[in-house]
């Protein structure tokens, strides 16, 4: 089998014998080939159900080794919450999109093998808070290498990773599979994923870009090519990207500490208008039109979540300081530093301007999910305003439309349980509190009876808005007293 690890170009023999002799150990993979996904989560779910329903004579079949999650899928209500996702499952599943717990059969079955398990940051040991815990990666490799090692049929294998993963992991899953089963070709390939939860199904339909990175050598460059085919059946050509393995594991990082980069940038800026009486919305729109700077990710808040942006930054931090680049780390770090500054100044606020206490008061919390549109709360702000909170021994009454209280629970602890209520209608939340925080720019918060809302509050009564998405001006008419992200406090009130 031709070797499975990206060698430098300058030490390949190039001559044309040698071209020729590789161009002939190249194994073919099938036209139409089979796929199959480990791990049913937020990215390989809706990426396999998009692959099937615009491939409808390619099977996709996604496992898991959780039933209860396959299960979910197989049913009416799906385990996550992605606008569109839903059709898109019921038109593709049982035709071409199946859903399993047998990931051995589908293993066996299957020429790309998407591996989309979970990299949660690493919590002890070495690079402990900063790296990637590689764990469930490396077992799912392993797993592979156990199956095709068994099985009778030695067809070639395309392995892509479509978590997040630090550089040179597919270098390193090569290695294992290489040493771990003998007889087939492994070609281990990276192709990130760049969505954005609450739209995932439009990025997944009209993507900016597809990247796909493989082993410089010509089998990796068939398989690259054979993943790249199949994207390109409803992906425009350019926007398919193939590059080496190292500069597609690079640019998911990249990017993600781009865009995040972007939110702590404003964020420090809001700090800023708040003390001098500028408006942080008017500064955004500012420097938005200039077309070198652009108007996305310039919206202040009460700070950024999600599973990557935090995640991804930390693992590049580890990255740079294992190479000797402590300065770049550094830089990056700031990122999350400026975040979590945020959000405990927002909180702190909070507790300042309500006369330096929130003890005993019930404050209603608008939003738990780190963004609307989606059920997702992984690092989502609102877990650190309300432990701060109810560190102070605030009462909480916590509504979003929808995360579970299961959930809400679960990433507030036991011991927050009789500190907070949840609640199935907002106004319900709202009322008798002596304030409320939007934590989430849910769409139906805008058009909340904010009247209504106040004549059954303590008053004061209070509004602090995370998200900049009322109407300071109005809700002030009412008789709230307002704070928003980038807005003096002293203007508002």
């Amino acid at each position: 089998a031709v070797s499975t690890i990206a060698t430098d170009p300058a030490c390949q023999d190039l001559t044309p014998a040698a071209t020729s002799r590789s161009a002939a150990m190249v194994q073919s993979y099938p036209e139409k080939p089979k796929i199959c996904c480990l791990g049913a989560g937020y990215v390989g779910g809706p990426t396999m159900s998009v692959i099937a329903y615009k491939c409808e004579d390619i099977k996709v079949t996604v496992c898991d080794l959780n039933e209860r999650r396959i299960a979910a899928w197989n049913s009416s209500s799906l385990p996550i919450y992605e606008p569109g996702l839903q059709e898109v499952v019921e038109t593709a599943r049982g035709r071409n999109l199946f859903f399993s717990t047998d990931i051995d059969a589908a293993i066996r079955e299957c020429t790309i093998i998407f591996v989309s398990v979970n990299t949660p940051t690493k919590k002890s040991g070495i690079g402990a808070g900063e790296a990637a815990d590689l764990t469930y990666w490396e077992l799912a490799a392993r797993r592979i290498a156990a199956v095709c090692n068994a099985s009778s049929e030695k067809a070639p294998k395309i392995i892509v990773e479509k978590s997040t993963v630090p550089v040179k992991t597919a270098d390193a899953m090569a290695k294992v599979m290489a040493a771990s089963c003998k007889g087939i070709d492994f070609q281990v390939l990276s192709n990130p994923e760049f969505l954005a939860e609450g739209t995932a199904i439009d990025d997944l339909f009209k993507p900016d870009r597809v990247l796909v990175g493989g082993p410089v050598t010509p089998q990796g460059n068939a398989a690259v090519e054979c993943l790249a085919n199949v994207y390109r059946r409803w992906v425009p050509g350019p926007q398919v990207l193939t590059t080496n393995l190292w500069s597609a594991e690079l640019s998911k990082l990249t990017a993600n500490a781009f865009l995040a980069q972007r939110i702590s940038s404003i964020n420090s800026i809001s700090a800023l208008c708040e003390a001098t009486g500028a408006n942080v919305a008017e500064v955004s729109h500012a420097i938005g039109v200039d077309s070198r700077i652009g108007p996305k990710f310039l919206k202040a808040s009460v700070g950024f979540g999600g599973s990557c942006f935090q995640k991804d930054i930390l693992n590049l931090v580890y990255l740079c300081r294992s190479f000797g680049l402590p300065e770049v780390a550094e830089y990056w770090h700031q990122v999350i530093v400026m975040n979590d500054y945020q959000k405990k100044r927002f909180a702190t606020n909070m507790v300042s301007a309500m006369f330096n206490t929130v003890s005993g008061k019930k404050i209603a919390i608008l939003g738990f999910a780190f963004k609307k549109d989606t059920g997702d709360t992984r690092e989502t702000p609102a877990i650190d305003v309300c432990n701060s909170l109810l560190a102070e021994s605030a009462k909480l009454a916590i509504y979003d439309p929808k995360v579970s209280r299961e959930q809400i629970y679960e990433d507030l602890g036991k011991d927050s349980m009789e500190k907070i209520l949840i609640e199935d209608d907002p106004y319900i939340a709202c009322s008798n509190a002596h304030a409320i925080a939007i934590l989430t720019e849910w769409d139906e918060f805008k058009t909340l009876d904010f009247k209504r809302i106040y004549d059954t509050m303590q008053k004061p009564a209070f509004v602090f808005d995370g998200r900049n998405i009322v109407n300071v001006q109005e809700l002030q008419d009412i008789g709230f007293t307002v704070w928003a992200v980038g807005v003096s406090l002293k203007q508002v009130e």
